[in-house]
Formats: structure tokens, C-alpha cells, sequence
């Protein structure tokens, strides 16, 4: 017969196994939501883009399960050492994932206001952003439910090729507004959306971040390589 100490450590990993569905399904949604504003920005689809906001409450619906998941097994379980970590770090990326969901919904908010206007705007760079930021969301989702801190350290570099589009869009809009001033609302909306992208890799990498805390028990040691002169750049009239 199972002793009682048997049964609370079972159930206690039937709780861990929970989370991580948990975080597996908002980890996904928030993936598809990302790639789908993508898609209806290149496309210039307002009815997906109008999906992907009518599609978020999903994923804000999912955090509030890990909180109460969280708190529960806080309250029943008093987790210690690792275990605690392992509820911890589970929190922090459940966070993490809500704001990249809110990110991909004020895409697809800057969409609808950018299909009525004229075509305008380096489509190919905000296209190539998509693909890598979509790509460090996967890597870092499995890095997370592995329990791999080399793949999730893969994550972290990646965050500087972001960085470096993100700079090069920024400055190809502010080019585009200069030559013409029709362009200036478009570009705007541009702009917003190109941060967001980057602000998306930016919570990527900390998500990795935290992969590597949960397996190692500390922060990685070597800052994360950064790219972004996005705010230090300054299109002049001799440029």
C-alpha cells in the first residue's frame, strides 16, 4: 500500500504536470496569435487582424488558471528548494506569455488602422522580424517544457538579430516620412509595430532567462547581447 509520503509527492507532480499543460496551451496560442497578426499585417487582412483581438481573452483566461494553480499548490503542497523554484519560474513565464498575447493584439490594433491607408512601408523587414521573434517564441516554449538551458541560451543570442532589424526598420520609416509626408500616418502605426515586435523578443529572452534559472538555480551570468539604436538614430537632410 502507498505510503502518504508517496501520495503527496505523486500528487504534487500530477500539479507540475498541470502547469505545464498550462503553459504549453498559452505558450501556443500566443505563438499562433503572434504569427497571425504577422500575417494580417503583410497581408493587410483587417478581418484576421480583428480575430486576432476578439482571440485574446483566451490566453488572459489561461494566466488567471496558472495564478490560481499557483496559489494552491503554494497553500497545499509548501513547496521548498527546487520545487519552489520550479512554481516560481512557472508564474513569471505565465506573465511573460500574457504580455506577448497583448503585444500581438496591439499589432493587429495598429493593422486595422494601417489597412486604411495607402500601401506604404519596408513590408520584407517587418516580415523577416516575424519570422525570427516566431521562431524565438517555439525554441523557448520547448526549451522551457526540456528543461533546456542550451536552447533557451540559443534564444538569448537571438534577441541581437531583433535588435539590429529593429534599428534598420526604424530607420526606414523615419526615411520614408521624410519623402514623403502622405506616409507619415502609416509609418507611424509602422513604428508601433515594429517596438512591439521587438519588445516580443525582448520577453522571449526573458523567458529564457528564466529556463536557465530553473535549471541552474541562478540568473545567466553574461548579459544578454543587445542591438537596438533605435532611439539614438536621427535621419538628417545630408543622410
Amino acid at each position: 500500500m502507498p505510503s502518504e509520503s508517496n501520495h503527496i509527492v505523486s500528487a504534487f507532480d500530477e500539479d507540475l504536470r498541470q502547469m505545464d499543460n498550462f503553459i504549453a496551451e498559452m505558450g501556443g496560442l500566443a505563438e499562433h496569435q503572434f504569427a497571425d497578426s504577422i500575417k494580417a499585417l503583410i497581408a493587410r487582412d483587417s478581418e484576421l487582424a480583428e480575430r486576432v483581438i476578439g482571440n485574446d481573452h483566451r490566453i488572459d483566461e489561461l494566466e488567471h488558471l496558472v495564478d490560481a494553480h499557483t496559489i494552491s499548490m503554494l497553500a497545499l503542497r509548501q513547496p521548498m528548494a527546487d520545487d519552489l523554484r520550479v512554481v516560481i519560474t512557472a508564474l513569471r513565464i505565465a506573465s511573460l506569455i500574457e504580455r506577448i498575447g497583448d503585444y500581438a493584439k496591439n499589432i493587429s490594433k495598429r493593422t486595422v488602422a494601417i489597412t486604411q491607408t495607402p500601401p506604404v512601408g519596408p513590408s520584407r523587414t517587418i516580415s523577416r522580424m516575424g519570422v525570427v521573434v516566431q521562431g524565438m517564441i517555439k525554441t523557448v516554449l520547448d526549451a522551457y517544457l526540456q528543461r533546456d538551458a542550451d536552447l533557451a541560451e540559443d534564444v538569448r543570442q537571438r534577441d541581437e538579430e531583433v535588435d539590429a532589424l529593429h534599428t534598420s526598420l526604424f530607420r526606414e520609416l523615419l526615411t520614408y516620412m521624410m519623402e514623403d509626408p502622405r506616409s507619415i500616418s502609416a509609418c507611424t502605426h509602422l513604428l508601433f509595430v515594429a517596438k512591439n515586435i521587438e519588445r516580443i523578443g525582448d520577453h522571449a529572452t526573458n523567458i529564457a532567462e528564466n529556463v536557465y534559472f530553473l535549471v541552474h538555480g541562478k540568473l545567466p551570468e553574461e548579459p544578454r547581447p543587445k542591438g537596438d539604436e533605435s532611439s539614438y538614430t536621427v535621419i538628417g537632410g545630408d543622410d
